[in-house]
């Protein structure tokens, strides 16, 4: 090898010794001494002293390529869901051509009457592919640290047959209609999260409920037209305590199919750490994480649980882009993780293959994996 081949090789080796040992250096914690401090605001909110988590229904829909038809049938994300002609505001006139207003004044007289087995009836013959709605929705039980179990609905789904048979199935018609559910959380404005509010109504007309203060005209009449009576807070961005060691976070941020906002839960356990509930997460699990580090202070500085939905392929699809937030979410070494609904059934494989924490399901009542924690399946923290 002559002096010019020599030199060229070393030169080669040499950069790419320091791209390996940079790319080394990124998975350590020398990286963060080049970084800047943090100003952590360490809201104190309170300690509980466990969290349960039920999952009702995780099935938003449950055939991907008959809700993707319908998408780009009436338009694409961008076009207001209350426009598309899904159950239960369906008017009878075709894909993206419906309205709040007509959609409602079909079903109005049977949700008045507690027949919610008759309006969905009704909009199935008015709207397209009502049979492919299901819905997301858990229960969250939160013991507090005199022992007392406090029971909070999170979300309620989309159909309302669909949703009636999981609240049967997991005893929440009861639990409403006997005062057993200390408040609502209705995460954000999507179809598959909140469309169900009637079955919800029905058997707890006067529950106090707590929605983004984003929502839409058409949202926020659909609470009226279903029949709630009860209290009503409508949270603003930011957090809000709800008892001790339990928040909620209200993230300003726009979504697809118009909606506006979305609100996450925060538990802070005693001894254990950080325990975060999600319905979606739109706002981004890394901006998730990020803001409740900055903003909260929590036991242990320590991130334990995660459970929820955490938008990363709800369509089952997959970009290279979207191995940065598996890979991201590393850093918080979560101890329970609990996916389910729009995180995506590749994401939920991922999480597993990188050897998260990932807590099993069952793959029961229409599940389609025991990576998620799946429809009748719980979760609890610790665990």
């Amino acid at each position: 090898m002559n002096r010019r081949e020599f030199l060229k090789g070393a030169s080669l080796g040499i950069g790419a010794g320091a791209l390996g040992a940079m790319g080394l250096y990124s998975y350590t914690p020398m990286r963060r001494a080049f970084l800047p401090d943090i100003n952590r605001k360490m809201a104190d909110f309170g300690v509980c002293k466990s969290v349960k988590v039920t999952n009702i229904s995780e099935t938003s829909w449950f055939d991907n390529g008959v809700f993707m038809k319908n998408v780009t049938g009436a338009g694409g994300l961008l076009v207001d869901q209350y426009t598309f002609n899904w159950a239960p505001f369906g008017n009878g006139k075709g894909i993206g051509k419906g309205t709040y207003e007509e959609g409602i004044a079909k079903i109005k007289p049977y949700i008045q009457k507690g027949d919610l087995h008759g309006a969905w009836a009704v909009a199935r013959e008015n709207s397209v592919d009502a049979d492919n709605a299901g819905g997301f929705s858990c229960l969250v039980e939160i013991e507090a640290m005199d022992g007392k179990i406090s029971k909070y609905l999170f979300d309620c789904g989309w159909s309302y047959d669909w949703m009636e048979e999981s609240f049967k199935r997991e005893g929440i018609d009861k639990m409403l209609a006997n005062g057993e559910i200390d408040g609502f959380i209705q995460t954000h404005e999507h179809m598959d999260h909140y469309w169900a509010f009637p079955v919800v109504a029905k058997y707890g007309p006067n529950v106090h409920i707590y929605t983004p203060s984003t929502f839409y005209p058409q949202g926020k009449q659909y609470i009226k037209d279903s029949g709630h009576v009860g209290e009503w807070t409508e949270v603003k961005k930011g957090l809000f305590q709800i008892q001790p060691g339990v928040a909620l976070y209200q993230f300003e941020c726009p979504i697809i199919f118009k909606v506006y906002g979305e609100m996450s839960l925060y538990c802070n356990v005693k001894d254990v750490g950080l325990v975060s509930i999600t319905g979606c997460c739109h706002q981004g699990i890394i901006l998730f994480a990020d803001t409740a580090f900055k903003e909260l202070k929590y036991e242990n500085d320590k991130f334990y649980g995660l459970y929820g939905g955490l938008h990363i392929s709800p369509f089952d699809d997959w970009d290279p882009k979207y191995d940065d937030l598996v890979i991201g979410l590393k850093k918080w070494d979560l101890q329970r993780v609990g996916c389910n609904h729009c995180t995506g059934l590749i994401t939920a494989q991922k999480f597993v293959d990188a050897g998260y924490p990932v807590v099993k399901g069952t793959a029961r009542f229409r599940s389609k994996t025991t990576n998620y924690l799946g429809n009748g399946d719980q979760i609890s923290f610790p665990g």
